[in-house]
Formats: structure tokens, C-alpha cells, sequence
């Protein structure tokens, strides 16, 4: 008997005992004489005790698969309660200055980013003393034109961008960057660069929905808070 006469044979039964599942009631008795091999090797084991076997791999694969939604729904519950932070953060600001103040110490302090950095291409009017800032100097024209073809942050390598020169000293270790436009509408009024040594804090397939959420806030912080010049 050939190999392929035996596998369409097997198929055949296979087939045959899917469409008559009463086959295992009126044989129940076989259910318990028939032995196979352990999955695991050692001793011949019942069908009943594989089926046991297979059905209790399968809650192990089930609770694991729960158990890592669990860790990404208090992940993205830890997110959302730092968002809300920064958010409170902002509406307390009460000038250019101050938002900027509140975006540097809670992405710093509570979102544990390493480096941040933020431009705005238009100094906003009233600032005095805070206009001497890194926040509100002057920026490449290419990095404006970048900004505006951002249909979402990106997330990936941090050279080759003018931003990294925005982290100072420690630009050389910064391996991954998130950019994130600010806007008005059509309108783009600045950037938020996120820098960190990791190379995989801030990859290019990563999620991006908290990050577009953060350049919300703080766009409409600045609206909120600027001053006709």
C-alpha cells in the first residue's frame, strides 16, 4: 500500500467521522480501549485523556492571550491618567511660557521621556523674558515644510533631522525620536521632538494615537494662550 493510499485513506475517515459524529456513541466503549502516543513522549495515553491534554493547551494559550490584553488595557489606562495630568497641567498655564513649562516637566517627570524639545515657528507676542528660549528661536525652513506633510508623528531614527540638534549636549545618544506637529486647523504652528537612547522607545510601526493626542493638548494650549502681537 502506497503512502498516498494510506493519507487519502486517513482523510477519508477524518472526513467520514466529521459528518457522523454519532459514530463515537455508538462506539463509546472504543473511545476508551483506542491508545496514541503522549504529545509530550513517555507512555500511550486514551483519546479522552489527549482531547484533556489539547483542551487544557488551549486555556493555557487563552489565559495568556487575556492576560496580555489585561497588561495593555492598565498600560493604556496609565497612559490616558498622565494625559489627563498634562492636560490639567496646560489649562492651569496661563501664558506661552507657562505651557511650555508644563509640556517640559510632564513629558520629563511623568511621561519619563528622556529629551524634549518644542519650537514654535512664530514667537508668540508678550513673552519678555521667555522669548530668549530654545522654545522660541529660530528654525530651518525645511524642517516647516517636513512639518506640514505630517499626516501623523513620526516615530523612528533620530539623525538626519534638524531636530536633533534640539536636544543640546546629549544629541549625539539620542537613537529614536518622536515628532509630533502642532496645528491650528490647516495651519502648522510648531514641533514637539521626544528623544530617547533606546532605539525601540519610539519605532516606526509603533501606535500613535496618544502621541496625536499630546500635540493636541498642546496646540490648543498655545491657542489659548497667545496674544495678538
Amino acid at each position: 500500500m502506497s503512502a498516498t493510499t494510506a493519507a487519502l485513506r486517513a482523510e477519508d475517515v477524518a472526513h467520514y467521522l466529521q459528518n457522523h459524529p454519532q459514530f463515537f456513541e455508538d462506539y463509546a466503549d472504543l473511545m476508551a480501549r483506542v491508545v496514541i502516543p503522549h504529545p509530550h513522549g513517555g507512555r500511550a495515553i486514551s483519546i479522552t485523556e489527549r482531547q484533556m491534554l489539547t483542551l487544557r493547551e488551549q486555556n493555557r494559550t487563552l489565559e495568556g492571550r487575556l492576560m496580555e490584553l489585561m497588561r495593555y488595557g492598565e498600560q493604556n489606562d496609565a497612559i490616558s491618567e498622565k494625559l489627563h495630568r498634562l492636560a490639567v497641567s496646560l489649562v492651569a498655564a496661563a501664558s506661552p511660557l507657562a505651557v511650555a513649562n508644563a509640556v517640559h516637566m510632564q513629558l520629563k517627570e511623568d511621561f519619563e521621556v528622556p529629551h524634549v524639545a518644542l519650537r514654535l515657528w512664530d514667537t508668540p507676542a508678550g513673552m519678555g523674558e521667555g522669548a530668549e528660549l530654545p522654545d522660541f528661536l529660530a528654525f530651518g525652513e525645511e524642517l516647516a515644510v517636513f512639518a506640514e506633510t505630517l499626516g501623523k508623528p513620526y516615530c523612528g531614527a533620530a539623525h538626519g533631522f534638524e531636530t536633533s540638534s534640539w536636544f543640546g549636549p546629549d544629541a549625539p545618544h539620542v537613537r529614536s525620536q518622536a515628532l509630533i506637529a502642532l496645528r491650528s486647523g490647516g495651519a502648522t504652528l510648531g514641533m514637539i521632538a521626544l528623544g530617547s537612547e533606546d532605539a525601540q522607545r519610539f519605532y516606526a510601526d509603533m501606535g500613535t494615537l496618544y502621541l496625536e493626542r499630546l500635540g493636541e493638548l498642546v496646540s490648543a494650549a498655545f491657542l489659548r494662550v497667545a496674544r495678538p502681537a
